[in-house]
């Protein structure tokens, strides 16, 4: 059995505030931090866009099929809010994605390959989290453009933005604006000055980039409707986006070995391609993400 809490509809100023800020679960938890489900429960959170929802689901009915209870609080909002949150043991265990986590833990962080990224990771986090093993399915931010902008502006690279962003309005969600895996590591890694940033819900990305209110979008490497829409996504020569393999981040007094199996047992069988693959199934062809995940599982003998 499990338990789903959909938190929807979080306030903008919400999902912007850092961890010392407004708690979403200081009402049903009391401020406590004593966990967001019953005694034994795990509880798997997800940000609010779907291939974090999914993975949520993945990791979670993998834990399921192994005899765990498992809770879910699914479209929680940026990092910024959701950090706190597995620190805190409202959350027990979060899909994340390594090299995200470590720029959140230590801006200065030097990017660099999984291994390394994983290392600098464990050293930043706090005694109470820790993370699993990487999966081999990467997903990075992108500065991802429309076919028609790329040849008008001549745009390859990153780099080649620093001569035509001054032109160009950039649209992501609103976190994208103020990380270094962002807005300032793009001023500051590649001189890239934007005419304008417009916060946009990740779901609005795409039809804003093919409307053109925008010419640049934030949007992740295995988004389907890159390959669907014949964007170009932007090589990244400085690799400022860095290592992005997904991770299970925990709480490491709420997951047991059993639990922690499980969830090493799905990173072991992801893979890129098969992430793409699962993501446009949910995006494109608005299949329910719980069905995809307990349908992929099973194909892996997972479930």
């Amino acid at each position: 059995m499990h338990k789903r809490i959909a938190l929807v509809g979080l306030p903008l100023a919400l999902m912007l505030s850092a961890c010392g800020g407004s708690d979403p679960y200081e009402e049903e938890s009391g401020g406590g931090g004593e966990g967001g489900g019953d005694a034994g429960t795990v509880v798997i959170g997800s940000a609010d866009f779907p291939e974090s929802t999914l993975l949520a689901e993945i990791y979670g009915r993998a834990m399921e099929a192994q005899g765990v209870e498992v809770d879910y609080q699914l479209n929680i909002g940026s990092r910024e809010v959701y950090y706190s949150q597995i620190e805190s043991g409202n959350l027990s265990v979060f899909p994340e994605y390594n090299g995200a986590t470590l720029a959140y833990l230590d801006e200065e962080a030097p990017t660099g390959s999984s291994e390394e990224t994983n290392a600098l990771v464990a050293e930043a986090l706090p005694d109470s989290l820790e993370i699993l093993d990487s999966s081999s399915a990467e997903n990075k931010d992108s500065v991802t453009v429309t076919s028609e902008v790329a040849e008008e502006h001549d745009l390859a690279t990153l780099a080649d933005l620093a001569g035509a962003a001054d032109e160009l309005v950039l649209g992501g969600p609103p976190e994208f604006e103020t990380r270094h895996q962002g807005v300032v590591g793009l001023e500051e890694v590649y001189g890239i000055e934007f005419q304008e940033f417009r916060s946009l819900e990740v779901a609005l990305l795409t039809q804003a980039l093919l409307d053109g209110d925008i010419q640049a979008a934030n949007l992740f490497t295995t988004d389907p409707q890159i390959a669907v829409e014949d964007f170009v996504v932007l090589e990244d020569p400085e690799n400022l986006f860095g290592a992005q393999n997904i991770t299970p981040l925990i709480n490491s007094e709420q997951v047991d070995e059993t639990a922690r199996g499980a969830l090493n047992d799905v990173s072991a069988a992801l893979t890129t391609e098969a992430l793409t693959a699962l993501n446009e199934r949910v995006v494109v062809q608005n299949e329910n993400a719980a069905d995809v995940a307990q349908e992929w599982l099973e194909e892996e003998g997972l479930a």
